[in-house]
């Protein structure tokens, strides 16, 4: 019976060695098969590759519309690039076996219509959710309804492709999963933060400081100026605290929330450490990837915002405003009502407000300390700087003596990961912060993570739109529409020098109209930065200055997105403005406009145009300030 079994044993290992290597075999050497990219577009080279083992006693055939056409090969394997014009078969014969596809091409003009869809739907539902939604689901229809598919069917398919294929790839991605976390633990940090009376304690030493007209908007000013790592936490804190102030300073309620609106977003969507940053980068990163540049996200970054005009003179022009004691247009009627105690309130504000609002307060029985704000973000701050040293560090450069100290910086700023750095600093900031709560016990660890979750909450709004945003940059990069654009782009002859403006004023509109500078990002980048690079090669820019170009485009996105969220009466930040200090928003709105159109044309003709021409950046920046200082001047009355 053992001899048996032993004999027993030996067959079927034998049977199982035998076919696994035959099953081996059998997987090398897969038959050749036709790989063609998601969308073969109209008029546009289409990669025709061959995938599987080629028979070295048979060379493959392939044939389109029933002519050979000559293979090339690579490391990759056998390929050719194609131009479909209409529709066409390709034929592949390999050792006797013939394999067909059929091949529909998609008009290049088609590849607009996604995100035109999403923004025009945006425009008239004001919701960008849906909209970046209906953007996908119409491409994504239309690459299966090429293909041959029905209309149902395309429809049908291409909504479980948005979520099982672009939001899905979207959500895998190492560096999109690394900004997800960056966000929730920077959203669950300020929650925390705010709950412990951190960032109330850093309100309350400023605000003693407040003794008049001009001191309390000054302090104001500053407060949002410190409170830069978040424009919702900005808000909401110093809105909230400075309102008993600046009332009882009789500076009105309108002033107050421009001047709170006014820093929060700016200075969030340009300092080096905030909420917006992994967005931004994200947006980014997807432009440079489709185009192919050899940088990091956050290098561009850093070039880009020399170039970032609205944002800088938009808090240039709030400390003039202050300095000068000066107001025009309807803010200077608010500020002299506010004069003559006659303050607008808006008393229905308060009870509609959002939920953020609960999850930023501070319970009574706590006591507000400074340092409990201050160390967290100090700590992510140096954790981000000592992370970005620490992944991009490379003896060769720093022991080179062909580079300055900046230069050294810069190259090791360009080397890191970023997306690392920011993780680990962000952690550590969550880390000390519920360390320093639960040491003086101001809450319980129980409250301490349900504040940590909440905080996670309040991030899912952006969230949902990053999500959405990668998904539909992917789409547009199967369909080319960057290339349908800079088609439109180099056949109307415009002048490159002046895309960056134009890209300033679509994404003013776009934000103005749905009310969401992060939904404009998501639209904007990933059409304007392939495309602005592909037109400076078109007309035939050297890369300098296609690359100064570039880096204007990249702040002009975000500036633009910026104004336009000043602008609309239907923006977050705005609404919650006019909440946080108790304003009719309406009047909030109002008074704000012509302040934020000021700057704008300021920025746009003193700022974005010039530079883009080559004009000195520093030089720019002192006819500007001199603008905006003489504005005041002349337009300006003291109250």
């Amino acid at each position: 019976m053992l001899k048996f079994s032993k004999a027993r044993f030996l067959f079927l290992l034998t049977f199982t060695l035998v076919s696994s290597l035959s099953f081996s075999g059998f997987a090398h050497n897969k038959k050749l098969e036709i790989k063609l990219p998601p969308a073969v577009m109209k008029g546009l080279k289409t990669e025709i590759r061959l995938e599987g083992t080629v028979n070295e006693k048979f060379t493959p055939q392939l044939l389109i519309n029933g002519v050979r056409i000559d293979l090339n090969e690579d490391e990759k394997g056998l390929f050719v690039d194609h131009v479909f014009e209409q529709k066409s078969e390709i034929q592949l014969i390999d050792t006797h076996v013939i394999t067909q596809k059929k091949i529909n091409p998609i008009p290049l003009w088609l590849s607009i219509l996604p995100p035109l869809i999403a923004i025009i739907m945006a425009l008239l539902t004001k919701e960008v959710f849906s909209s970046l939604f209906v953007g996908l689901l119409f491409g994504s229809a239309c690459l299966f309804k090429y293909a041959g598919a029905n209309f149902f069917i395309a429809i049908a398919k291409g909504g479980f492709a948005v979520v099982d294929t672009y939001l899905m790839h979207a959500l895998l991605d190492k560096d999109h999963l690394s900004i997800i976390i960056f966000c929730m633990l920077i959203g669950g940090m300020v929650t925390l933060i705010s709950m412990n009376g951190g960032m109330k304690g850093i309100v309350n030493i400023l605000s003693k400081y407040a003794k008049s007209r001009r001191s309390g908007q000054f302090i104001t000013y500053l407060m949002g100026l410190l409170i830069f790592f978040d424009d919702y936490a900005n808000t909401l804190v110093v809105g909230n605290t400075m309102r008993p102030v600046t009332d009882k300073l009789k500076i009105s309620r309108e002033k107050l929330a421009y001047i709170v609106d006014s820093t929060s977003a700016p200075i969030a969507a340009i300092a080096f450490i905030t909420t917006w940053i992994g967005a931004e980068l994200s947006y980014i990163q997807e432009g440079i990837t489709s185009i192919g540049l050899q940088t990091t996200a956050y290098a561009v970054f850093l070039q880009s915002l020399k170039y970032s005009f609205y944002p800088i003179l938009t808090l240039a022009f709030v400390g003039i405003l202050i300095w000068q004691r000066r107001d025009f247009g309807p803010m200077l009627k608010s500020e002299k009502q506010a004069v003559q105690n006659k303050l607008s309130f808006n008393k229905s504000d308060k009870q509609h407000s959002p939920q953020i609002m609960k999850e930023l307060s501070v319970s009574d029985n706590i006591q507000a300390r400074w340092f409990n704000a201050l160390i967290p973000v100090l700590v992510v701050i140096i954790g981000t700087i000592s992370g970005l040293i620490y992944t991009g560090w490379e003896d060769s450069v720093w022991n080179s003596h062909s580079y300055s100290f900046t230069g050294k910086l810069s190259q090791t700023i360009g080397n890191a990961d970023i997306f690392t750095a920011l993780i680990w600093s962000s952690l550590a900031g969550v880390f000390a912060a519920l360390v320093l709560t639960s040491a003086q016990r101001l809450l319980s660890l129980k409250e301490s993570i349900e504040g940590l979750i909440n905080g996670f909450k309040t991030m899912f709004h952006a969230l949902l739109i990053l999500s959405l945003a990668w998904s539909l940059a992917l789409l547009t990069k199967h369909l080319h529409t960057a290339d349908f654009i800079t088609n439109i782009l180099v056949g109307i002859e415009i002048n490159p020098m002046f895309i960056p403006a134009l890209t300033f004023l679509f994404s003013a509109f776009i934000a103005f109209s749905t009310g969401s500078s992060w939904g404009t990002m998501a639209i904007i980048y990933p059409l304007m930065l392939p495309a602005v690079y592909k037109i400076g090669q078109e007309a035939g820019l050297g890369s300098a200055e296609i690359n100064a170009i570039f880096y204007n485009v990249v702040s002009c996105v975000l500036a633009g997105s910026v104004l336009g969220d000043h602008c609309s009466p239907i923006s977050d930040t705005t609404i919650l403005s006019s909440l946080a200090c108790s304003c009719n928003h309406i009047h909030h709105v109002r008074t704000q406009m012509p302040y934020a159109i000021t700057v704008a044309l300021i920025a746009i003709l003193g700022g974005t145009i010039p530079t883009a021409f080559g004009f000195p950046i520093w030089i720019s920046y002192l006819l500007c300030f001199g603008a905006l200082f003489m504005v005041i001047k002349l337009m300006g009355k003291r109250v």
